[in-house]
């Protein structure tokens, strides 16, 4: 009998689990159709650094929920047969200017190697050893340098994914849905059941959830980030990303593209305009970093809108009480990171049920869904 299951949401979520709902056993069995009106989403707006294992996070469930999609990056991308245009390991650098601080991080490094392969191999450099790794910074600071790290195109990925997924058994929706009390999803077409159904809409889950009498403790933060067109270096078209002590992160993406940022806005929730005194903090950042670079290099802004917990911590799975419904959110600003291990675990509660354990990423999804009764 075929399943018919539901994803609200086509961020890194979504696209994740719908690509897996194509690929894993039972998929062949399987008709799934993901709605997604593509507004103010975080995945397609950003452009992410896949290294975590240097954070400053004390949160243990966070860095194995962390780590463990940065070490299925690689697996994902080899499967999907998306190209170094999507993913790529350049490597990461996170600088320090004290060189007490600098140690620290190295020693945290090292000892983080031992249970996470796929890091690489983590040397210190000093201001001359950065620049020489990443020619456009004429202001470097020396660094850790960690091999495995990469950076992601979040759009490109996303549509890659959902492309694979198309071929097989997904159908895409672009328009904004909603649920009603019964649980049926509200279409611009009418009302449609699902055996299953995927709630991976961010910050707008708390929205979506309401007619089930559930409230999502989970807010909206604006984030903004900026595209530089700066010098190609023809021979180091794969620099290092960049995690500045002080400043915004660098992406360069190769033939003369810089990302810089994001921020953190939590005053901005769902606005989606362009901030000009954001956009000029973003370019600031840059041109402390780096020579010759102003106003006029900048060739487009993205904003986005991610969602956060009161811990920022992500949670996901079953609703309790109300298993056909799967939910996703609080990733934050590690979404890219984490969403990918989240999508893949989602796809295979929603094909196989069961009462999953993933108490080593999460706390209890009660910690954050509470009956609107109560």
């Amino acid at each position: 009998m075929e399943k018919r299951i539901a994803i609200i949401g086509g961020g890194i979520v979504g696209a994740t689990a719908a690509y897996y709902l194509s690929t894993l056993p039972g998929s062949e069995q399987t008709k799934v159709t993901l709605f997604d009106d593509g507004t103010g989403q975080a995945t397609t707006a950003a452009a992410g650094i896949i290294s975590p294992w240097l954070s400053k996070r004390r949160n243990q469930r966070w860095y194995r929920l962390a780590k463990a999609g940065a070490d299925l990056f690689p697996e994902l991308i080899h499967d999907a047969q998306l190209g170094t245009d999507v993913y790529q390991q350049t490597g990461t650098i996170v600088t320090r200017e004290v060189p007490t601080d600098l140690e620290t991080l190295f020693d945290l490094a090292q000892e983080r190697r031992h249970d996470a392969a796929t890091m690489g191999t983590v040397t210190t450099l000093n201001a001359a050893e950065v620049q020489a790794k990443v020619p456009l910074l004429s202001r470097a600071q020396p660094g850790v340098f960690i091999t495995g790290g990469a950076r992601v195109d979040g759009a490109a990925l996303v549509s890659g994914l959902l492309a694979k997924a198309t071929q097989k058994n997904l159908t895409i929706r672009r328009e904004r849905v909603s649920l009603d009390a019964q649980g049926q999803v509200l279409t611009s077409l009418g009302a449609r059941q699902f055996d299953r159904v995927i709630i991976a809409a961010g910050a707008w889950l708390k929205e979506l959830v309401a007619p089930l009498g559930i409230n999502a403790a989970v807010r909206p933060q604006k984030g903004q980030l900026i595209e530089l067109a700066v010098k190609d270096y023809p021979l180091n078209e794969n620099m290092p990303v960049v995690m500045p002590e002080g400043e915004r992160d660098f992406v360069p993406f190769g033939h003369g593209k810089l990302i810089v940022g994001a921020t953190h806005e939590d005053d901005g929730k769902f606005n989606l305009a362009a901030d000009p005194a954001v956009t000029a903090d973003l370019l600031g950042s840059a041109q402390r970093l780096m020579a010759d670079v102003t106003a006029d290099n900048i060739t487009g802004v993205r904003v986005g809108t991610r969602a956060y917990t009161a811990d920022f911590a992500p949670f996901f799975g079953p609703i309790p009480d109300q298993e056909k419904f799967l939910v996703a959110s609080g990733l934050g600003s590690s979404g890219l990171t984490t969403g990918p291990q989240v999508g893949r675990l989602l796809a295979g509660s929603a094909l196989y049920g069961g009462t999953p354990d993933w108490s080593e990423y999460e706390l209890p999804l009660t910690t954050y869904l509470t009956s609107s009764a109560e």
